[in-house]
């Protein structure tokens, strides 16, 4: 596989996917799609499978599913591999129903966390589902890792489980959970899986299948990276390790030798301000103090015209202090494992959850990460759960291997309407959403606090080529049914960070930094967009393309560095909206987020504005925010709305802060502290937004143009003191007047709007009656007088 050399530079000590020698099933060949039933199979001449993979979503064999990515992964080694999609979670029945695996059940809750795919911002339940045919809400269980574990285990208790996804990506850890605001174990422990995988996980997965089918015993494969399992406390399989341990704070910990100031830095550290690279002179100095006999004599600047009464200070050791004395050389990190608080620590202590998350984040570099142990329950029920360090990303020639696999891009036949498509009653959201869309590139280096997808996906951007872009394009236009010439999305985690990466090997493998673009663009960062101009250009010349868009969330901060991209953008590849997230406009709560400040929109706006001038087109900008995120005042929001309502915004649909597992602001909403910073009991708190009350009218100041909300914000401009801009002149917030509203609500887009049905309202006795209060519909001759109910329609 020809590629080119990847962005990304530091060493990768992983065996490549195509090295593997294929497993003896490879004889039965590709399977259009992976088999659902024991039909599919008899018609494939299997007589087993070796793996199945239980799954919360519908089985759509498109790169943008992960159990599609696994399956047809697994398959190209040569695997049988089925699929249980959504199965009936009420008894171990469906588990049987493509008969015992072979090898082991691979276990996936889906594309998102089950809560969340479930449950609102406000913990109501969701109706719908858009992973699911006729997007029907219902279709999984709450928490569904750890049931169809438990349920896959019941099937057949000898079989190794392997849990994978974002919802055990997430939860790898003790972590706080949202929905029943409190901190649960480790997924590992309550799925009581055999390994758990985290990230991407076709390095992992690959190596797994190919050990378990060579009948290594799944207990004893401790050494994959990207990986958590359990192991007893004391067990001798976790020998030969160098514990470090980080269970308390402001305790004093081993006193490490000061480096000389007067040593010189690194070229590469010295280019990014000596952030990166002090950990290596630590190691260095340590190293020379310890064949010293400790003892680190402080080099002098030597000068030929110095006084030769002057003498240098001589540093002589204390006998006092000779059982100190010991080797103080740092340990090697890929046999280092830091020690996080326990679960009974971190469950009855915020202040140990905000350092355990803060430590977890260090350690998320491949090139520099070491593992994690957290240990659970006390005594004789005493477990740890070991975190290997993050998987080895994919090169550019593996990530071509991925997405060059023989997908279907559709759903599985078991899913076809009476009209034999999947366009009607069966037709699923998330894969209409994809169909036409290419994903290039997975990471981000973003970093923002309220997302998980550098938790998942990691910060190291992984790029495809060119060439296996513009294959699955064309794979696209030929294949998929439907095309009409427009692909509705090149683009990923981010639209603009493809084959975007450090300029040093070595800074990248030893940097521990959260973010590469906060709280400004690191000068180590490559920004060279001319990767993804060219990719463009090229992809809406090819034959029977029509329009390339682009509906993955733009980093415009990233996008001003290159005007030319920015001018590509706008000119072919906007359909007339373009999404971007600026998420707030005041300095308080985007400190918390590591998001850019409003002058890097505004920056952006402008050579926005310019470039769909020059193109003779109107176009415009939809920016999105956050309500109720932590660190948010309310004179934030009120800031916020007044910014809003100046550049004549009206946002429809408003995001309320969800507070995912593992996300950084997530800890800062259950522990008040900010763990982007050293935590100690004293450390700076942060204010969060609890409660639906506070909740509610953060929301409310985003749609401060809502009559139904002119009542909540009214009170609350006058507790804030600023009355002074409730009024009806255009520069007031919010009118003096209230009109007669119904709940519902009149958007300028259709769908945006709300239609609320009136329940008859019963007379009070003194009180008029109008229609609005007791008296019937009126007559208006379409039918007779209250024959139907009295609704009052807004479109």
């Amino acid at each position: 596989m020809n590629a080119p050399i990847d962005v990304s530079f530091f060493a990768r000590a992983a065996k490549p996917l195509t090295s593997y020698r294929k497993y003896w099933a490879s004889r039965f060949g590709t399977s259009k799609f992976l088999p659902m039933s024991r039909a599919e199979m008899d018609q494939l001449g299997w007589d087993s499978c070796d793996i199945i993979i239980v799954t919360g979503d519908a089985y759509v064999d498109h790169p943008s599913f992960g159990m599609a990515v696994i399956g047809r992964m697994l398959e190209a080694q040569g695997f049988r591999v089925g699929i249980i999609a959504q199965p009936d979670w009420q008894s171990a029945d469906p588990f049987k129903a493509l008969g015992k695996p072979n090898l082991f059940f691979g276990v996936t809750a889906g594309n998102m966390d089950s809560m969340i795919n479930r449950y609102t911002a406000d913990r109501k339940i969701r109706s719908d589902d858009a992973y699911t045919p006729g997007d029907i809400g219902g279709k999984r269980p709450d928490r569904a890792a750890i049931v169809y574990s438990q349920r896959c285990r019941e099937a057949y208790k000898d079989v190794p489980i392997i849990l994978g996804g974002i919802e055990g990506s997430l939860r790898r850890i003790a972590h706080y959970d949202y929905w029943s605001d409190k901190v649960r174990r480790s997924i590992a422990v309550d799925a009581k899986c055999d390994l758990l995988l985290y990230g991407n996980a076709e390095r992992a997965i690959v190596e797994i299948a190919h050990r378990i089918a060579a009948k290594e015993p799944v207990a004893a494969m401790t050494d994959i990276r990207g990986t958590a399992f359990i192991r007893r406390t004391g067990d001798e399989t976790a020998q030969g390790w160098f514990e470090i341990d980080s269970t308390s704070v402001d305790a004093p910990g081993r006193v490490e030798a000061h480096v000389n100031p007067y040593l010189m830095i690194s070229e590469q550290a010295k280019e990014q301000g000596a952030s990166c690279a002090r950990e290596d002179e630590a190691a260095e100095v340590a190293a020379q103090a310890e064949s010293a006999g400790s003892v680190v004599p402080d080099q002098v600047v030597k000068s030929p015209q110095a006084n030769p009464a002057i003498k240098p200070l001589t540093f002589v050791p204390n006998p006092a202090l000779s059982h100190m004395q010991g080797k103080i050389k740092v340990p090697p990190r890929d046999r280092s494992v830091i020690r996080l608080p326990s679960y009974e620590q971190v469950k009855s202590d915020a202040v140990l959850y905000a350092h355990a998350n803060r430590v977890l984040h260090l350690e998320t570099n491949p090139g520099n990460a070491r593992a994690l142990v957290q240990a659970h329950g006390e005594g004789a029920t005493a477990r740890d759960v070991w975190i290997t360090p993050p998987p080895i990303p994919l090169t550019t020639a593996e990530m071509d291997y991925v997405f060059d696999l023989p997908y279907a891009r559709a759903p599985h036949p078991a899913y076809q309407d009476e009209a034999g498509s999947h366009d009607g009653a069966t037709k699923i959201p998330a894969w209409e959403m994809i169909r036409f869309s290419v994903n290039i590139m997975r990471g981000c280096f973003g970093g923002c606090t309220f997302c998980s997808i550098t938790e998942h996906e990691g910060r190291i951007i992984q790029s495809r080529s060119e060439d296996s872009v513009i294959r699955e394009i064309e794979a696209i236009r030929d294949t998929v049914k439907g095309f009409t010439g427009a692909i509705s999305d090149l683009g990923g985690p981010t639209a603009n960070m493809y084959r975007i990466g450090c300029k040093s090997p070595e800074i990248e493998s030893a940097c521990r930094k959260p973010s590469c673009v906060y709280p400004g663009i690191c000068q180590n960062l490559n920004t060279d967009h001319n990767p993804l101009i060219k990719m463009y250009r090229r992809a809406r010349a090819l034959k029977g393309v029509k329009k390339i868009l682009i509906s993955s969330g733009l980093r415009y901060d990233l996008a001003v560095q290159s005007p030319e991209y920015v001018k590509e953008l706008v000119t072919h590849h906007v359909g007339g909206y373009l999404k971007i997230a600026p998420e707030h406009t005041e300095q308080g709560p985007l400190t918390k987020m590591m998001k850019p400040g409003i002058g890097s929109y505004d920056k952006f706006k402008q050579m926005f504005e310019k470039y769909s001038l020059e193109a003779g087109k109107k176009q415009f900008l939809i920016p999105y925010f956050i309500a109720a995120h932590p660190g948010t005042s309310d004179e934030d929001m009120m800031n916020l709305a007044i910014w809003l309502k100046k550049n004549g915004f009206r946002a429809d649909q408003v995001q309320t802060f969800y507070p995912s597992p593992m996300a950084t602001a997530t800890t800062m909403y259950h522990t008040n502290k900010n763990p982007l910073r050293k935590i100690t009991r004293d450390s700076e708190t942060v204010d969060i937004v609890r409660g639906d009350k506070r909740r509610r009218l953060h929301k409310a100041f985003l749609r401060y143009h809502d009559a139904n909300n002119w009542p909540l914000l009214r009170e609350a401009l006058k507790a804030m003191g600023r009355a002074d801009l409730i009024g009806n002149g255009k520069h007031h917030l919010i009118p003096t007047f209230q009109p007669l509203t119904d709940g519902g609500y009149v958007s300028a887009r259709k769908k945006n709007s709300t239609t609320v049905a009136l329940k008859p309202v019963s007379p009070v006795k003194g009180r008029i009656l109008t229609q609005h209060t007791g008296l019937p519909p009126r007559d208006n001759g379409s039918g007779k007088p209250g024959a139907k109910p009295f609704v009052r329609k807004i479109r």
